[in-house]
């Protein structure tokens, strides 16, 4: 195998920039046909991209022949039951965070995985430069030894770090798994994971002030394995005036801070303060995406796991339920 021949399952909103064009961008690597239950859209979808095949069943594209790869990136309670035939099929899977609807589905797609199968979790910012410039500062010692991190989301009813849908599945529990919380949380979540390790112990706390479905505000700390404590507070309906994003990790010689959705990194150290700014590409998951291509084609080790994955799933649900 020279070249991993891509199909989509779900070309939507996610798939239009921050992800779809990639496919077509990545070395040994094509966008062969993409899927959507409303076949226009998807008609629409590979004229405007130039994707060769285009299909409106799930069964119809996990079995165009030459497809090896498939990309699932339609609303999580969807993933379990496409993964599995997907894997099935014999395909390789690059799945959308959250990788299912609540950790039991994590669970049970995480037991089903073998070590022929090839699944890699969609936790993009990990290849993005602003968060490797993160942790190679933590790496380095930069800060010393980490004490604890603090993490503040503030975000108004009319946020803008939320993808605009026709339907707002993201606030049908039923079809996203709570909220706007599970759609932006699981990348904050999942860097902390790969900066910090195993977790220990988490606790958290939620309140639903609009209506009795999904939680508006979530509260959740961990106590990681090596020691580092962590705090965190989501809010989606915070004035405008408040919005915020911001994660500080504190050291015992300075501090590392940065935006979840800007593009800068401040060092702040007992001798010096220093900033650095990065531009990050067109197509966000492009980086994960050529490391997924890698890791397909045997070159490169799993950028992340579906072990990841379900730690990710666990901290939701924990600090939800």
């Amino acid at each position: 195998m020279n070249t991993i021949k891509w199909g989509i399952i779900g070309c939507g909103d996610v798939a239009e920039v921050k992800s779809g064009p990639a496919f077509q961008k990545v070395a040994n690597s094509e966008l062969v046909a993409v899927m959507r239950r409303n076949g226009e859209k998807a008609k629409d979808f590979a004229k405007r991209h130039n994707v060769p095949f285009f299909y409106d069943t799930v069964d119809a594209i996990i079995n165009h022949p030459e497809i090896n790869a498939l990309y699932i990136a339609t609303p999580p309670s969807t993933h379990l039951e496409i993964a599995k035939k997907c894997l099935a099929a014999g395909k390789f899977v690059y799945l959308e965070k959250p990788m299912t609807i609540d950790a039991d589905e994590a669970l049970e797609l995480e037991a089903l995985v073998n070590e022929n199968d090839k699944i890699v979790v969609a936790h993009y910012r990990r290849n993005l430069p602003a968060f490797l410039k993160v942790k190679e500062l933590l790496q380095n010692n930069c800060i010393g030894k980490v004490h604890f991190v603090d993490i503040t989301i503030l975000q108004s009813k009319t946020n803008n770090v939320i993808a605009k849908t026709d339907d707002n599945w993201r606030l049908k529990p039923e079809t996203s798994g709570g909220g706007y919380f599970h759609d932006i949380a699981p990348h904050q979540i999942d860097l902390m994971y790969y900066y910090f390790g195993k977790i220990e112990k988490a606790e958290g706390y939620a309140t639903s002030t609009q209506n009795n479905k999904v939680a508006d505000i979530v509260n959740g700390i961990i106590e990681f394995e090596n020691g580092v404590q962590f705090r965190g507070i989501w809010n989606f309906i915070a004035s405008e005036k408040e919005v915020k994003d911001k994660c500080k990790i504190y050291g015992e010689k300075g501090a590392i801070t940065f935006s979840f959705y800007g593009e800068k990194v401040f060092l702040s150290t007992e001798d010096n303060n220093e900033s650095f700014t990065f531009i990050n590409p067109p197509h966000v998951q492009q980086p994960l995406i050529e490391q997924t291509v890698n890791y397909f084609l045997g070159k490169a080790a799993n950028p992340c796991t579906i072990d990841d994955g379900f730690e990710v799933m666990k901290i939701l649900d924990t600090f939800t339920s």
